[in-house]
């Protein structure tokens, strides 16, 4: 087993004891996606072999911080990438390259460099895909459940303005999943405009 693959596990199995029941989002199964699509990625953004390494450690750490909190959880996910990593032989330059990535997924996200932009799109790679609004209605449960929204009507507010906000920012998330954000942003639209006539 390669040493990627040996820090998986070990960050898999905390996020699967240790992370709060009601994080129906930001769960174990969200890292794994972050993880695949960034693996998609990167492959076609011609990273290479070491790039790799530290993007999917990045991957793998990127949602740690939820085992600590919720807001500002990107800070605490550093933490822990701090605590853990030298565990593994890594030094402080890549542990600092880790946490760059970590900390560029922060809403806005920010990534000043290519690396970061790969990870950010991974994060979000679900708006451009077709379970798009199966993915959002865990992140509806968990915000519900946190009480950082009041409704649906609020929901899809929030929805609407992240969507006309957001940008993908490598070719191959914008080339590969803009298109079909764009589907799914014209569908709350109609959802938003619908309440707006009824006066809600």
């Amino acid at each position: 087993m390669d040493k990627f693959e040996i820090i998986k596990a070990s960050i898999l199995e905390r996020l699967r004891n240790e992370l709060p029941k009601n994080l129906y989002y930001h769960c174990r199964e969200h890292t794994e996606d972050v993880l695949d699509a960034a693996i998609n990625i990167a492959g076609k953004e011609g990273v290479t072999e070491h790039e790799l390494f530290l993007l999917k450690t990045a991957a793998i750490f990127h949602d740690t911080g939820f085992l600590i909190v919720h807001r500002g959880h990107e800070e605490h996910s550093c933490i822990v990438a701090r605590e853990t990593l030298p565990e593994f032989g890594l030094p402080t330059d890549e542990i600092n390259q880790v946490c760059e990535m970590i900390m560029a997924t922060k809403l806005p996200q920010n990534p000043h460099c290519k690396l970061a932009e790969i990870l950010c799109d991974a994060d979000l790679d679900y708006l451009g895909r077709d379970d798009f609004f199966t993915i959002g209605n865990t992140l509806f449960d968990e915000m519900m459940d946190f009480r950082f929204i009041k409704n649906e009507k609020e929901w899809n507010r929030l929805q609407l303005k992240f969507l006309e906000n957001h940008s993908y920012f490598t070719q191959t998330s914008i080339k590969s999943r803009t298109a079909k954000k764009l589907e799914h942003l014209e569908k709350i639209r109609e959802i938003v405009e619908g309440y707006d006539k009824e006066g809600n």
